[in-house]
């Protein structure tokens, strides 16, 4: 876009932007607006604003890379992303999609995680994330979707780093920290991803003392090196450690173990309203959970199925699943698998007893067209899917529906307001 070129605004697309009038997408402008040129700080420069339009929240925003929606009223944005499913699904041939129901709750202090950049300037530490558009780095001083917690135990890091030398020097060999609260926000965790392999790990808990007389709802930390640093090196460090390994979480009535670096749904407004919608009155003989992490979904499948197979390919999630899987303490049994999902159903597709339930719940990328062609052969009763992406989960709705399902509903769940993630739930039925 020229500096002083004016266009009318079109719709919302996936990715935080919007059609624009001759081609192409602009971000941070609303339907119907009236965009001339480019202002100083890179941002459309609004001619006519839309009255959906508000004043974002965070002093940060259009700089920073996190968010695309908080100028947009969060009705309005709930709506739009509504239309956006809709869009990919048409886009995709998807036939015979019922209304989609939306579903959200408190839009900010939502994110029971989140994972900063640490770098040390003139004037002492700081802590950010990424520009937007760039990998530079970008200081903040808020982040209002953040759990308060988070945001607080972020700020004492800083102030610890101008005063206590040991953590001075723990700070100065941090690249990036990330921060973890249980939904009540009364624990905390902390991973520190280091930079290069510490020689000093004797004093990783002072650092982390100092750092708990700050913020008592620390109940563990850990060190490990930088992911983006070369994995030969990385196996040359075990990493380091404080305190519990873990924090217990309590959703949809229950205590889960969430050991440091396992998945988490991270929204925790909603985590109990997205729990009801998975696994809604499904009872039954046998119910398998792929993607299950820790089990979310799982503890409540077991208490209604005669038998539960959940699987998790990932390390640290798998580990707490196996341990939940062995059931005590009025809690059912069930059984736990170390695998990834497409190894599961090639290894169990041709079992006889067959599953009456399928919760899929996997990363971005979604099931994939293989597995996603043997979950249709496999054809049980019913099948949930919970996917964090539309697209991957079009794609793959759309090897289900080709003969095996028809779609009987689907729930946007708003996991991530004021960013144009969305959370979805289809519940799918055997013809």
């Amino acid at each position: 876009m020229t500096s002083g070129e004016t266009i009318r605004i079109g719709g919302a697309e996936y990715g935080g932007t919007f059609a624009v009038e001759s081609s192409g997408a602009l971000g941070f402008v609303l339907p119907g607006e009236l965009v001339q040129g480019v202002g100083s700080n890179g941002l459309p420069r609004i001619a006519e604003a839309s009255a959906d339009r508000v004043t974002p929240r965070c002093e940060h925003f259009g700089a920073c890379g996190g968010c695309q929606y908080q100028h947009a009223a969060y009705d309005v944005q709930v709506g739009m992303k509504a239309e956006i499913l809709r869009g990919i699904f048409a886009q995709t041939g998807l036939q015979d999609v019922p209304a989609i129901r939306t579903r959200h709750a408190e839009a900010w202090g939502y994110r029971n995680r989140i994972r900063l950049r640490v770098e040390r300037g003139a004037d002492g530490f700081r802590v950010g994330y990424s520009r937007r558009g760039t990998n530079d780095f970008l200081p903040i001083r808020e982040c209002p979707i953040a759990a308060p917690l988070l945001w607080r135990a972020a700020e004492a890091l800083t102030k610890l780093g101008g005063v206590d030398a040991n953590s001075g020097r723990w700070l100065a060999a941090t690249s990036e920290v990330e921060l973890f609260c249980d939904g009540g926000e009364s624990r905390l965790q902390m991973t520190f991803y280091l930079r290069e392999a510490s020689r000093d790990g004797g004093s990783f808990p002072g650092f982390c003392g100092r750092i708990q007389a700050a913020v008592p709802e620390l109940v563990g930390a850990g060190a490990e090196l930088d992911p983006e640093l070369n994995r030969r090196v990385r196996r040359r460090w075990d990493g380091l450690a404080w305190g519990s390994p873990g924090l217990s979480y309590e959703a949809a009535g229950r205590t889960y173990w969430v050991s440091r670096g396992a998945f988490f749904q991270v929204n925790r407004w909603l985590v109990d309203r997205l729990v009801e919608l998975v696994c809604a009155d499904s009872a039954g003989t046998l119910a398998w959970d792929l993607f299950a992490g820790v089990g979310l979904f799982t503890r409540v499948l077991a208490e209604r199925f005669g038998r539960v197979v959940a699987v998790e390919v990932g390390v640290e999630a798998a580990a707490d699943l196996a341990i939940a899987g062995k059931g005590g303490k009025g809690r059912p049994a069930f059984e736990a698998v170390h695998a990834s999902t497409l190894d599961f159903l090639k290894g169990n597709e041709l079992q006889r007893e067959r599953p009456e339930l399928i919760v899929l719940d996997p990363p971005r990328a979604g099931v994939g067209s293989e597995a996603a062609a043997i979950l249709a052969r496999i054809g049980a009763a019913q099948v949930v899917y919970c996917s964090c992406d539309p697209v991957t989960l079009a794609r793959d709705l759309a090897v289900l529906t080709r003969d095996a399902y028809r779609i009987e509903s689907v729930d946007l769940v708003d996991m991530f307001p004021q960013t144009f993630h969305l959370e979805t739930v289809v519940r799918l039925v055997r013809r």
